[in-house]
Order: structure tokens, then sequence, then C-alpha cells
């Protein structure tokens, strides 16, 4: 009995053993330091704080250094410094150091006690010169590889090449650019992208550290990082803003330094990370606007010099997609427009050009009943009575009720427009006139116009749905050819229905007016059937189907 005993004694002590070692393990598992170095401009950054998801918070100290407790379900790291803060999304199995780059910029890997005669600084004539066996075995090696387009087998000569003799040709990281961009694009995984991805970035880093010319590398740099960022559906939220926020900065820099040089890719990524931004509450509607602007005037300037030819093809491939851009951006509206162009108004309300962008601007943006609109149209109509301007003149007379003169100037734009585009416009403006004084004969033939330019404009066709609507109130003919006008009307509201801008508005008239239908006694009583044809006489002058 005693023996029995003090062996259960014994088996309970050893589970309990067992249980605290298992107790402790899990503990120690759970639980890790991550420690690392934060840097900035390619320094140690004293005084940026560091905070871990579920963890604990730190402020890295003179050498950048910092050391904070975290768990095994930590997900990431958030720096800050001062008011600007960057998240750091931790990767699967990454281990327990982690060195971070506030501002993407890695310390420059130089042998400390290279001196200036040393081939780290030299350049690739001196190289040569000096018969450098090793810089040139693997310069025939790499450019061989990679005049073939094979990059995967010139990639470890050229990265020989990249880490140690970084001065000697800038083709380095031209075409080591080009490699990584190919590399990117044929990457199974996301993943991986983002590895590389990185390292392209170094590779800019390094150029211009090397090679300087900063601002034209710094929007290179953005746009292929905007690229990846912007097409990437596996980021979102703070994540996907911090990425695109690093991007706008670059390309911003660039944009601000390089002027009407900066290539067309950087114009436009600059318009769709700003709107992003702007959706993101990041950038104001006056910011967006400021950068349509910027992005304009650039474009417009390159396209009237007319320097470059493949420069000027470019941006006016370009041109459409920027427009397009801000126009759905929801920034363009009328208070955001008047605030930017009032005070630029007051310098150039002589520059025809300005005007002319100003107005097209704000017209698309209903701002035409504004001082600023009624202002500069007079004075664009005073400097050149062109198409536009008495267009322009049209729409601000409306607005003041003189429809008769606004008529006369309709008249006017029309007889002299020759863009067709504009020309629909002018004959949807000048047809809404016309329905509105009952002229509805005259409104159709209009609307009609419109068709024959653009046969899928769904606003000419919901505006002949409106005026047959309104003329069977007062068609002179018996009550189910009245009615029978709503079949017609319907059937070009169901039309419209096909236009995006016009489908919701579309099917709700025509789900209206199909409860205006003849109905079935009364159609019998004529001796027509469902779905037989029927034609509508007098000015109307068209056939339609028979409903209930």
């Amino acid at each position: 009995m005693i023996f029995g005993s003090l062996k259960r004694d014994m088996i309970k002590k050893s589970l309990l053993l067992t249980m605290l070692v298992v107790f402790t393990a899990t503990i120690a598992a759970g639980q890790r330091v991550i420690k690392g170095t934060v840097y900035k401009e390619g320094k140690p950054a004293a005084g940026v704080t560091v905070e871990a998801h579920r963890g604990s918070k730190v402020m890295t100290s003179f050498d950048g250094k910092y050391e904070v407790n975290a768990d095994s379900k930590t997900k990431w790291l958030k720096f800050t410094y001062i008011n600007q803060s960057k998240r750091y999304d931790i990767p699967k199995n990454s281990g327990y150091e982690i060195d971070f780059y506030f501002d993407n910029i890695k310390p420059v890997e130089i042998n400390q006690n290279a001196s200036d005669g040393d081939v780290l600084g030299k350049s690739q004539e001196q190289l040569i010169r000096e018969q450098n066996q090793e810089y040139i075995n693997e310069l025939s090696l790499y450019s061989g590889f990679f005049k073939q387009d094979d990059y995967d087998s010139a990639l470890p000569h050229w990265k020989n090449i990249y880490s140690k003799f970084p001065k000697s040709h800038i083709n380095i990281y031209i075409q080591g650019a080009r490699m990584y961009q190919t590399f990117i694009e044929k990457a199974a995984t996301n993943e991986e992208k983002e590895k590389l991805l990185q390292e392209l970035i170094d590779i800019y880093d390094k150029r211009i550290e090397y090679f300087g010319d900063r601002e034209y590398v710094m929007g290179r740099k953005g746009v292929d990082w905007l690229k990846f960022y912007l097409t990437n559906q596996e980021l979102e939220g703070e994540t996907l803003k911090n990425k695109l926020k690093d991007g706008y900065e670059w390309i911003y820099e660039s944009v601000n330094a390089q002027g009407n040089k900066s290539e067309a890719s950087v114009w436009l990524l600059l318009m769709r990370t700003s709107v992003a931004l702007f959706k993101y509450n990041e950038l104001t509607k006056e910011n967006v606007v400021s950068i349509y602007d910027k992005c304009n005037t650039a474009i417009n300037a390159v396209i009237s010099e007319n320097a470059d030819a493949d420069q000027v093809l470019r941006m006016k491939e370009i041109q459409p997609f920027i427009e397009i851009i801000f126009d759905s951006s929801g920034a363009a509206d009328c208070t955001a427009l008047v605030n930017i162009y009032t005070p630029q108004y007051q310098g150039k309300s002589n520059d025809i050009e300005f005007l002319k962008t100003m107005l097209l601007r704000l017209g698309r943006a209903n701002c035409d009943a504004s001082d600023l609109f009624a202002q500069a149209t007079e004075k664009l109509y005073e400097l050149e009575p062109s198409a536009l301007a008495a267009y322009n003149m049209a729409r601000l007379l409306v607005k003041r009720n003189e429809t008769v003169r606004a008529k006369e100037y309709y008249i006017r734009a029309m007889e002299q427009e020759t863009n067709k585009e504009l020309l629909t416009t002018y004959y949807l403006h000048y047809a809404k006139i016309l329905y509105t004084e009952s002229a509805y004969s005259e409104a159709r033939n209009y609307a009609r116009k419109i068709l024959e330019i653009n046969p899928s404009n769904c606003e000419a066709k919901m505006l002949i749905g409106d005026i047959y609507v309104s003329a069977s109130r007062s068609f002179n003919g018996t009550e189910l050819e009245k009615s029978a006008i709503l079949w017609l009307a319907v059937d070009y509201y169901s039309d419209a229905r096909l236009g995006e801008d016009c489908a919701v508005e579309a099917a709700q008239k025509a789900g209206e007016y199909k409860r205006y239908f003849p109905n079935r006694e009364d159609v019998f009583m004529e001796g027509l059937q469902e779905g037989n044809s029927y034609k509508i006489g007098g000015w109307i002058n068209e056939t339609t189907k028979v409903r209930f």
C-alpha cells in the first residue's frame, strides 16, 4: 500500500513537471524579441518610435537601433518619425532581425579601406586600360548574355560588376533595371515580385549615389514602384496607401525638378496616384485639380514646342487618359475648380489657350453659373470669337434667361465648329432649348443630327423619348394614336438604357410610361394585336410595335 501510494505521488509529480515544461515552452514559443536598425536617408536614424503589433513600443537610440517585445501573432511594425508613420508588414517565416529603411534608401555598402585609387571608384575606361581581368571577364560574359536577352545567365555576372565595380559605367544600372523589370513581370507570386521590386529600387538608389541625376531617376523609380502597387489586387487599406504615398513623393519630386522634361509615363502615374490618394483622404480636391493642371500644362507645352517627335507622340497618347482619370475622380467639382482657377485668371485673362482650357473644365463640371465662367466667357469671345467662345456665350446667356440671344450664339457655334464631338454637345444644348419652347419637331431634328454622328449617344435618345412624351398630349390624332406615341417613347428610353450615363434614368422613365400604354380592349377595337407594327403619322412619322 505504501509503495503504491509513493508510486502514485511520483506519477503526479511527473505529470505536473511535464505540464510546467510544456506551458513554459508554449510561452517561450509565443514570445520573441525583434530588433534591428532604422535608417533614414541611408544613415542610422535616432528618435524614431518603433511599435510592434501586440507588443511593446520603443524609440531608436543615436545609432538607429531598436529592440521590441512581440509574440507569435505579431503582424506588423510601425515606424513613426515626427508626424510621419509607416507600417511594415512582417513576412511569414521572417527572422527576428529587421532593418527598416524609412525612405527606402539603403546605406551604400562601401569598402571602408577603399581609397580613391581603389577599383570601387574606377570607371570602365580605367579598368580596361589597367587590364583588370576580373572586370573584363565579367563584363564580356554579362554583355554577351544581355544582348541575347538571356537575363538569367547574365544576372550572376552583372551582380559581380554591380557589387564590386559600382562606378564603372551607368549602363550597369540602366540594363540592370531592364532585367529586373522583366524578372518582375515573369515572377509567379506577389512575394517574389515584391522582393525583386525592392532589389530594383536599390538599383535606382545606387545609381543616384554613383551617377547623380536624382531628378530623372526618382521618376523612373516611382513609375516602376507605382506600376506594381496600383495593379496589386492583394494589397489594400493602410498598407496600400503607404506604398502609394512613397511612389507619389518620388514622382512629385521628379516632375517638380524636371518640369516639361519628365517622361509621359511619369505624368500619367502622377495623375493616377493623386486620384487614388484623394480617395484615401490623403489629398484634397484642390490638390488633385492642381496636379491635373500641372500635367495638362506640361503636356500642352511639349506638344506646342514640337521639339521631339517621339515625346510629342507619347504626350498626345496619354492626354486623353489623363482627362478620363480626372473627370472620373470625383475631385473635378465646381467649388474646387473655381478655387483653383480664380487666382490664375487674374494673371492670365488675356491668355486665349488658358481661357479655353479653363472654360472647358468649368463647363464639364457644370460651373457655368459661376461669376468666373461669365467673366472668362465674355473675355474669350472678345479676344477670339470662335465656335467654342460662341458656345460658352450661349450657355452664359441661357443662365441669364436671355434665350433669344443664346440661340443666336448656339447657331454661330454650330456653323463654325469642325470637331464632331463638340458639335454633338452644341446640338444637344440647342435641341433642349427648342424642346422647352415646345418646338418638338425641330428639337428632334437636332437630336437626330447627334445620332448621325454618334448612333450610341444615349442623351439624344433620351431627349427624343421626352419629346414624344410631351408631344403625345397635343398630337392631332385619335386617343389611341396619342397613347401609341408612348410605345415609341419607351422604344427610345429602352435603347438609351444601353448607355451607362443614361441607364438608371432611362429605366425609370421606360417603367413609368409603360403604365400609360393603351389597354387591351381599346387595341382590339382597332383590330390590332400585340406585336403588330404600328405607324404613327403626322410630323412624327415613325413605326413602332403594339403593346398593352
